[in-house]
């Protein structure tokens, strides 16, 4: 955390309002709620999906998203009052005095342009420096960030680097115009274990050396124990409490609070199922002429079962699932589902073969059509797959709906008119729609805080146990997959390191490779990361 706080206040929130347009009607987000921030002090907002922490933060820059404003209170920067300003003079701040790193980077990046340019865009526009400055200063934020080949990473476009190292360059490009303040907005959700601590350490450092001052909005409480220097508790655009984080992580006061620091108690007993649904066998696979992404990797996955694949950001996990899906082509190998060899390409497979296979996307800002309502989106699938219309596919959308814990309210919303939880679960009940065998996970709770995260898994598993759904669960999060899976895949370079029961997987001794994946997960310590790097040293 922060050492070189002083007592000069960067900015302040005072009774903040703000309302959201859905259904013809404006709806309350932020309550008259109060923040403020001290130069060189991280503040930590927490709160469960829908609390109002993302608006809370764009807030603090003075912006609002399409259909929303605000209706009371002020946010002062020095003598300025962001809401009284129009939109050119927040534009001059904006990019220099504030940054923002986006939860979702792949939104957020502009596919016609290299890296590169994106990262020094808003200091060039602005005149901070010279281009070729402003490029090196960029390649030693890359080396920073612990991104490969940072010299050459740049010139590449956003979709050919994996999620993880497009979120670690949005980080560089918040940090090229060294703000005042920088909003980060669940910045490691896309990250392994082991790419997050060289994150959090990043950040921690710029932060501690240009006495910048930071607004880190998280669902992951150990995260928020190692980044921030206060905490600020939200629910329904209200805030339930604050203090100092030491304080509030050894006697939280109120019982909202309490519940967010409620320990996962999900206990999943191992299926040990010997049939197989998919047999993953020898597969090769690179993306064009490049260098091979997979190596010979095999993968059986247990009917009605559950394997969990982990590994860093670039190991092959997200590349695995392209090439079950007939995404990606493989070099070499085949894949065996329900007895039956699949058809590499998608395009060439029958539509009963997609049917039985969905996938739930990692982001969903850029897996669903922003002018398509909830009602078209989970809706697709029923008319494509099921052929069902009229009255029988509302009812069926609200079905699905309340399977996953929204009402029908929500049907006639736009993906803008979502939290990021709430867009994620609409993936997955797109996903159920068309009533599949195999489902495969990628990274599907990461955007969700801990109380929703837990809600969507204790459903998964009680589709499983009531539909024999078959889930391939890739993911970063250690806590996940002891959760959920049966079984584990490593994932390391492209190749499979480790594979067998979870119980057989998370006990001692480990490969160096588990090893250092388990050890890497924060814990809801303040002092974890300061430990884990002196243990490095």
């Amino acid at each position: 955390m922060s050492k070189n706080r002083d007592n000069s206040i960067l900015l302040e929130m005072k009774n903040i309002s703000i309302e959201g347009y859905s259904d013809e009607a404006w709806h309350p987000i932020i309550k008259g709620v109060d923040l403020q921030i001290h130069r060189g002090e991280v503040l930590g907002l927490i709160g469960e999906s829908g609390a109002g922490k993302s608006t809370l933060g764009l807030a603090a820059m003075g912006f609002v998203r399409a259909g929303c404003r605000f209706t009371g209170g002020s946010v002062l920067f020095g003598d300025q009052d962001l809401t009284k300003m129009n939109e050119n003079e927040k534009r001059e701040l904006w990019g220099t005095k504030f940054s923002y790193v986006a939860q979702s980077a792949a939104a957020a990046f502009n596919p016609a342009h290299r890296l590169i340019n994106q990262t020094i865009e808003a200091s060039v526009s602005h005149g901070i420096s010279k281009t070729e400055t402003l490029e090196k200063e960029a390649i030693k934020l890359y080396e920073e960030m612990q991104l490969p080949n940072p010299t050459e990473i740049g010139g590449r476009y956003p979709h050919q680097v994996s999620g993880g190292q497009l979120q670690r360059t949005m980080t560089a490009m918040a940090m090229s115009s060294k703000p005042d303040l920088i909003i980060f907005d669940e910045p490691t959700t896309a990250l392994d274990v082991t790419t997050q601590v060289n994150v959090l350490v990043t950040i921690r450092n710029i932060v501690k050396e240009h006495n910048t001052a930071a607004i880190y909005i998280t669902h992951d409480l150990a995260v928020v124990a190692q980044m921030a220097d206060r905490i600020q508790v939200l629910r329904y655009g209200d805030t339930i409490e604050e203090s100092e984080t030491n304080k509030m992580l050894k006697s939280p006061k109120e019982d909202y609070t309490k519940s967010l620091w409620a320990v996962r108690s999900i206990k999943k007993k191992e299926n040990k199922n010997k049939e197989k649904i998919l047999s993953i066998k020898n597969i090769d696979a690179s993306y064009g002429s490049g260098p091979k992404v997979l190596q010979n990797v095999s993968i059986e996955v247990p009917k009605g079962g559950t394997v969990a694949i982990v590994g860093e950001s670039g190991s092959g996990k997200s590349t695995t699932a392209r090439v079950v899906t007939g995404l990606l082509p493989p070099d070499k190998g085949e894949i065996i589902f329900q007895g039956q060899k699949l058809t590499p390409n998608l395009s060439d497979r029958s539509k009963e073969d997609l049917r039985k296979i969905q996938m739930v996307y990692q982001s969903p800002d850029t897996s669903m059509n922003p002018r398509h309502t909830v009602r078209d989106i989970i809706g697709r699938p029923l008319e494509f797959y099921h052929n069902i219309k009229g009255k029988a596919y509302t009812n069926r959308v609200i079905d699905l709906l309340k399977m996953i814990e929204l009402d029908e309210t929500f049907i006639d919303r736009l993906p803008s008119e979502l939290s990021g939880g709430q867009k994620q679960r609409i993936c997955i009940a797109r996903a159920l729609a068309a009533e599949p065998d195999l489902i495969i996970c990628d990274e599907v709770t990461s955007a969700l805080d801990q109380i929703v995260q837990e809600g969507i898994l204790k459903l998964l598993l009680r589709l499983q146990k009531e539909l024999s759904i078959t889930y391939i669960f890739i993911t970063h999060d250690i806590a996940t997959v002891k959760a959920i899976s049966d079984e584990v895949v490593v994932m390391h370079n492209g190749l499979v390191v480790e594979q067998g029961m979870k119980s057989e997987i998370f006990s001692p001794p480990h490969p160096d490779y588990t090893k250092l994946l388990l050890s890497s997960v924060p814990e809801m310590d303040p002092n974890w990361l300061t430990k884990i790097l002196s243990s490095k040293n």
